[in-house]
């Protein structure tokens, strides 16, 4: 069996038949880390060289940032400013291309939104991927849907469609079923004040203290005390909180463990509700269309080192890597929609304590060919019940046709079954060539059929990929305290809703951005349902 921790453990791994033979073409590659451990140093002391000036200056160009900048750009306000450390905006949604396709280099797909999810709906409207409206319902373009075969598992040697196995014991069976009753009782759910039980943006969901006491519990608890601890069950859930959060079950709040499965119930006219939207690139398209209705007002490579009050306004003091000069930056407001981690660097009084971050690592493989095996076709997303990276999906299955030939395959792991520092140092000191030997090894456990067809793999790595949704993170203080704003300082980032996903990057930033606005007085309309 491939598992994670063999995959770790081994520098070289001998797969019978298809074993790794040497370094392919490739890169190693991730966040600028060099740029961010500017932080560190005293960079910015002195005088700046220069000092500019915007009403409102966006700090950090991810989902969230460009949210924010895109939210006030449809508003019709140009006065403002994007400041990203990156020589791209995009978070860990930014993507790669070459000559076969684009690629994410990390977050993939956008289920279909829930009604209260109106701020997406309406994002989706702007850009296209909502083309119309049928009995209230939105119509999506039927090319952003995800194309069948959605998913597919390999297991007992063969693949079959979904990602729970079909043929497990009758006891196995019986915890699956009892799980997902409990899952569509949570999902349909609702307290007494009205809320959903749980909704995206997770701030709508209900604050019963019976729902809120699941976040003192971690996930494996909550599941144990209800004796449900079959096999098949387990294993499906650990690589759901593996995949959604980077973490292991056991390290995960129950809270957040529910959410994953009982928040959605996104509405379509044209598609089942649970369907996804995908792009070659991943999200990075839907950075891409935020980036280019905003792009006058980007500025990369913006080290920001220190973000403070001055007067009714806010100082912003960065460095501008390409020219190496200081510079001050004077804003009547500025959105901080910069992880908790960077913000307890660089943001006056904030502070990261209770935030954790998993690491990842994806990789893009380029080859000659599609992949087969035996059983069902295939599929978007592929997986194997007998490793534990967390398998791969087709960067060019959204293509108009479905001819062989060359295809980008993305794959996938959580480094979960470690301390995240020691998974930093990990992927900091492994070599290109290591890496691209554990993902050779790990795909032709999966797909012998690729032999001889893998041409190079790049290989991204995430150090800070998400955010830790650990038990106590949601309800016991830190993270609701970091959210809360003193104008003209405005926090924006999902990390304050404990979820890396793009419906609270999205909401954390087009609602700092309104709020930004009604404290400058500048007019605007609310997107969103609360």
């Amino acid at each position: 069996m491939l598992t994670r921790r063999s995959l770790l453990a081994t520098p070289a791994l001998a797969v019978p038949g298809c074993s790794f033979l040497g370094a392919l073409p490739g890169t190693l590659s991730g966040a600028d880390m060099a740029r961010g451990h500017l932080l560190r140093t005293p960079f910015a002391a002195g005088t700046p060289a220069e000092t500019r000036r915007t009403k409102i200056a966006i700090i950090g160009g991810g989902i969230a940032g460009l949210s924010a900048a895109f939210t006030l750009a449809e508003a019709g306000h140009r006065d403002f400013r994007l400041f990203e450390l990156e020589d791209s905006a995009g978070g860990n949604s930014r993507a790669g291309r070459n000559a076969v396709s684009a690629y994410p280099l990390g977050a993939h797909y956008l289920p279909i939104p829930n009604p209260e999810s109106s701020g997406v709906r309406h994002f989706l409207e702007r850009i296209g991927t909502i083309t119309g409206w049928q009995g209230g319902k939105p119509v999506f373009d039927p090319y952003q849907i995800v194309a069948d075969p959605e998913e597919r598992i390999l297991h007992l040697g063969r693949w079959q469609e979904g990602l729970i196995p079909a043929i497990v014991p009758d006891a196995d069976r019986a915890d699956l079923a009892a799980f997902f009753a409990a899952m569509d009782r949570f999902r349909d759910h609702k307290t007494s004040d009205g809320r959903r039980a749980f909704a995206i943006p997770m701030d709508l969901s209900s604050r019963d203290p019976d729902l809120r006491a699941l976040d003192a519990l971690s996930f494996t608890a909550w599941l144990d005390a209800r004796g449900w601890s079959t096999p098949t069950l387990r294993a499906h859930l650990r690589y759901c909180t593996r995949d959604e959060y980077g973490t292991e079950p056991g390290e995960v709040s129950a809270w957040a463990g529910i959410h994953y499965f009982a928040a959605r119930r996104g509405e379509a006219a044209n598609c089942a509700g649970d369907a996804v939207l995908t792009w070659p690139a991943g999200n990075g398209y839907l950075a891409a269309a935020m980036a280019r209705r905003v792009a006058g007002h980007i500025e990369p490579g913006i080290v920001v080192a220190a973000v403070r009050t001055s007067g009714d306004g806010a100082q912003i003091d960065a460095l501008d890597v390409a020219n190496r000069r200081r510079i001050r930056i004077l804003a009547d407001a500025a959105i901080i929609a910069l992880p908790r981690f960077v913000a307890a660097h660089v943001v006056a009084g904030a502070s990261a304590k209770g935030f954790g971050y998993s690491p990842w690592v994806v990789a893009n493989v380029t080859a000659d060919r599609l992949p087969a095996g035996q059983g069902a076709k295939l599929a978007w997303d592929n997986v194997s019940a007998t490793s534990d990276s967390l398998g791969y999906v087709v960067a060019t299955h959204q293509g108009l046709a479905a001819v062989p030939g060359p295809t980008v395959l993305t794959w996938y792991t959580a480094l979960s079954d470690m301390t995240p520092a020691t998974a930093r140092t990990l992927m900091t000191d492994r070599p290109l060539a290591d890496w691209q030997r554990i993902v050779h090894d790990d795909l032709m456990a999966m797909n012998p059929d690729l032999a001889g067809a893998i041409r190079r793999i790049d290989v991204w790595r995430w150090g800070h990929a998400m955010v830790r949704p650990v038990p106590g993170f949601f309800f016991g203080g830190a993270r609701e305290n970091a959210a809360k704003s003193a104008p003209p300082l405005f926090n924006a980032h999902s990390d304050l809703s404990g979820l890396s996903i793009f419906e609270e990057a999205h909401f954390r930033g087009s609602t700092a951005a309104e709020a930004a606005m009604t404290h400058l007085g500048f007019a605007h309309v609310s997107v969103h349902t609360a």
